[in-house]
């Protein structure tokens, strides 16, 4: 336990479904800081559960004045957002209760993909050609004002879900119609619900994990993805780091990124960026002011035995950093596609998998005999692989090896049919 380091309590604010919570308080745990679990639940859930803070985070105003309230009694020495469902509520709490945060503002730029192309484009930050539909719009007019190939996205949603490419016109009423049902079917309503159209960025894709100290970008992660993201949908599979790209690309993917974090108003804190790069530069994708997704950051380690997890706490507390330095090691995570929709009903091959050599872990996140349900749609994975090694090419061999050792059962789901439809037809039948 690091003594310096004791009476200090942090909220962490996560949703439900979050993976990330678990490696946050186990990080908090060794470090000896108090947890307090501000989770998205009604009250009366959050007291069944034995959570001590039931929030609502989509009425962030609301939610922030029940934070001071908690903090008047129980003073907070830090707020952080687990995942992007409480950015905008962990800027304003924090800035009520004056803790180290970005602005409301630089939160809701690294939220709102429309919000922030706007800001980048603002800041002189490179941006492809990009306009904000309602979704009330019909998509056959949408069609004439786009330049193609383009890509729909919702403007809050993360993980590529809802994100959709369009090389023609028809292509693009299929994805504006198919996202929009989406979101609607997720309970947005109609009228307030706004869809992104921009202009396809060629080339290919890296993730940054960064740190910002007063503004400055220190450079955690650098990943690869080897596997091309060129649409129509944009699942993610591999990451590998240390990137295999010449010095000077590095160079520019790190300059743009804090380019863009300062146009949106970033200014501590972990930052995530996804980023495409071609023959023009480097191209902000998307950028959050959270750390990496899912299980990914299992695979990162700094100084002696620090996980990225830790680090981040240490920060938002004021303790010690002894060194951003990330093990020399090749590493890499694979997260497990959704191959289509259906029960899952049966996983073969997982030791097999684990035991192939270079292999450090492998966990299924998706549950048997529950439903799973691929992109753009979806919004998780089967699981995840890990894997270590001497290069970047060799983790990235490990881990296709053993995804190929991995067999799937789906079973696919049956249409529902209503009653009173069979009954209609069946009435027809008879009838004729």
């Amino acid at each position: 336990m690091d003594t310096s380091s004791e009476q200090k309590r942090v909220l962490l604010l996560f949703s439900p479904a979050s993976y990330r919570a678990s490696p946050f308080v186990e990080a908090a745990n060794r470090l000896g800081l108090e947890v307090v679990q501000g989770v998205d639940l009604p009250e009366a859930l959050a007291e069944y559960w034995h959570v001590p803070l039931g929030l609502d985070f989509g009425n962030p105003e609301q939610a922030a004045g029940a934070i001071v309230a908690y903090a008047e009694k129980h003073p907070l020495h830090a707020i952080i957002s687990v995942d992007d469902s409480a950015s905008l509520l962990a800027a304003r709490a924090s800035a009520a209760l004056g803790l180290a945060h970005n602005s409301p503002d630089a939160a809701l730029a690294a939220r709102d993909k429309y919000v922030m192309r706007q800001m980048l484009a603002a800041g002189g930050v490179p941006v492809p050609w990009f306009r904000c539909f309602a979704a009330t719009d019909d998509a056959a007019q949408v069609a004439a004002q786009v330049e193609y190939p383009c890509v729909v996205k919702p403007l809050r949603l993360s993980g590529s879900r809802g994100v959709i490419r369009a090389d023609s016109p028809d292509e693009l009423i299929a994805a504006f119609t198919r996202t929009r049902k989406m979101l609607l079917a997720d309970g947005s309503a109609p009228e307030g619900t706004s869809l992104l159209v921009e202009r396809f960025i060629p080339g290919f894709e890296v993730a940054l994990e960064g740190i910002l100290t007063d503004q400055k970008l220190n450079v955690l992660a650098l990943f690869d993805k080897p596997d091309p993201l060129d649409g129509p949908f944009f699942e993610e599979t591999i990451y590998v780091t240390p990137s295999r790209l010449p010095p000077a690309t590095q160079a520019a993917i790190a300059d743009c990124t804090t380019r863009a974090a300062a146009a949106l108003g970033l200014r501590t804190g972990p930052v995530h960026a996804e980023l495409r790069v071609n023959d023009a530069g480097a191209w902000i994708v998307e950028m959050a002011g959270r750390s990496i997704g899912g299980l990914c950051s299992t695979i990162l380690q700094f100084g002696v035995d620090m996980c990225l997890e830790e680090l981040i706490l240490r920060q938002a507390v004021g303790l010690e950093i002894d060194s951003l330095d990330r093990e020399e090691q090749a590493v890499g995570v694979m997260m497990i596609p959704i191959p289509g929709a259906g029960m899952l009903r049966g996983v073969q091959g997982a030791e097999q998998a684990q035991a192939t050599p270079g292999i450090v872990g492998f966990e299924m996140t998706a549950r048997l005999h529950n439903p799973v349900v691929p992109l753009p749609e979806g919004d998780s994975y089967l699981g995840f692989l890990f894997a270590r090694g001497e290069s970047p090419a060799q983790v990235e061999a490990v881990l296709r090896k053993a995804h190929s050792k991995l067999k799937f059962t789906i079973e696919p789901l049956l249409p529902v049919i209503s009653l009173t439809s069979v009954s209609r037809r069946a009435s027809e039948a008879t009838s004729g």
